[in-house]
């Protein structure tokens, strides 16, 4: 058996920590830079239900916090839920977003593939953040 993978994909942001946090914490903004969900995105009780290009998804995000962790579990139309570390850090040209993707159960090219689909959606969230395309 192999090792799971991980990486962490990052993206620096020149605006404030607290500013990118409210930002993508605000379920209002997810499909201006997720694009996973970007079909849309009603509440439901605590969870948040996204029409994604694998079908209705479900979102629940960590509680509020002052610490910049936007942690997120997906709960894919399978059953499967996926865990989805991510945080907003401070950083000397503003604030930084880290994204860690686990390989899981997907080969090689999938898991790369995912990888670029975050990277994707990170320099999205710089480009709705800054509102530079």
């Amino acid at each position: 058996m192999t090792e799971m993978q991980s990486r962490h994909l990052s993206v620096v942001i020149p605006a404030s920590a607290a500013d990118v946090y409210a930002f993508a914490a605000d379920p209002e903004n997810l499909p201006t830079w997720a694009a996973g969900l970007a079909a849309g995105v009603r509440r439901d009780g605590d969870a948040l239900v996204a029409e994604s290009p694998m079908g209705e998804v479900i979102v629940r995000f960590a509680p509020p916090n002052p610490y910049g962790i936007l942690d997120h579990d997906v709960t894919l139309p399978d059953g499967m839920v996926v865990a989805n570390p991510l945080r907003v850090i401070g950083h000397p040209d503003g604030s930084e977003v880290v994204f860690t993707v686990r390989q899981r159960d997907l080969t090689d090219d999938e898991f790369a593939a995912d990888c670029a689909a975050v990277e994707r959606d990170l320099v999205a969230l710089r480009a709705a953040v800054t509102g530079k395309a």
